[in-house]
């Protein structure tokens, strides 16, 4: 990727060597125990932190303690405030075109675990979204495991999850979060589940349509970084993340989408450059 001349976001809260020491009326550790289990089973941990703290009265307390950061780390941090910077340029001229104002989400890194409006979360959940605070919360371990548990490494690999994060916060924006998880409480499991993944494979249209337009203005990316990406979407796939988690799948619990769905979606996105082609909601499940 071609990122390092790109402006910087000033919507990056850096809470690294922050820590958090959960004190909970129901049992932080529960809460905490879900989410984890909920990142291997590919279900959004965002979903289980934000219904599980309005009924548990979380209430964590933060102290900074001294961290030593690397140079590596540093590098990191600076990549996602471009990219994220580049989100921001992109969503604001799109939301223009729809007659609309984008309002810039907030991006914070930490360290080990994190308060957010939607609960107390582990780095072991990975990078997510929480909607009560419009704000992507991303602890920069992460991309290890990017590269090597899940097999996909590379810059534009790394953009792809901050662009995904940043589709959910579009889709929040249009209105769509609010009727999916109203609409997911009245629904059994199953369907629960299927309207969970059309949500996702949205993101990874949307984190497509980021793409396109930001190589299409500002030429971002380079040969091999579409690979990247895809190969990204593909190793996070609900199909692949059981099979390695448990040595089995169950399609009916599918929370993200198989590998093949969500490359087929973010290709989609990147390809087209077109919002109204990320109707999840009422294309055939591929």
């Amino acid at each position: 990727m071609r990122w390092q001349m790109g402006r910087r976001s000033g919507n990056l809260e850096d809470r690294r060597g922050m820590r958090v020491s959960s004190r909970t009326a129901g049992g932080g550790l529960g809460l905490l125990i879900l989410a984890v289990v909920a990142m291997y089973f590919g279900i959004d941990p965002s979903v289980i932190l934000d219904q599980t703290t309005m009924t548990t009265g979380t209430q964590p307390s933060s102290y900074s303690t001294p961290v030593e950061r690397s140079s590596v780390e540093d590098g990191l941090a600076d990549f996602v405030s471009t990219v994220l910077a580049d989100t921001e340029d992109t969503w604001h001229g799109l939301f223009r075109q729809m007659g609309r104002t984008y309002k810039e989400p907030t991006l914070v890194l930490f360290t080990g675990a994190v308060e957010s409006a939607c609960g107390y979360a582990s780095a072991a959940v990975g990078p997510f979204y929480c909607p009560s605070d419009h704000k992507v919360y991303i602890d920069l371990s992460f991309y290890n495991d990017l590269k090597n548990r899940f097999g996909a490494p590379g810059d534009f690999a790394q953009a792809y999850v901050i662009a995904h994060e940043i589709g959910h916060h579009v889709q929040t924006l249009l209105g769509i979060t609010e009727k999916t998880h109203a609409l997911r409480s009245r629904l059994n499991e199953a369907e629960a589940n299927k309207l969970s993944v059309m949500t996702e494979l949205q993101a990874d249209c949307l984190a497509g349509v980021w793409a396109y337009h930001a190589n299409k203005t500002r030429h971002l990316l380079e040969q091999g970084d579409v690979e990247e990406g895809l190969n990204a979407a593909s190793s996070i796939g609900d199909d692949r993340l059981q099979e390695k988690s448990r040595r089995y799948v169950t399609p009916d619990s599918f929370t993200h989408g198989s590998s093949a769905q969500r490359v087929y979606w973010f290709k989609r996105g990147i390809e087209t450059g077109d919002i109204g082609r990320c109707d999840t909601f009422k294309s055939e499940a591929r």
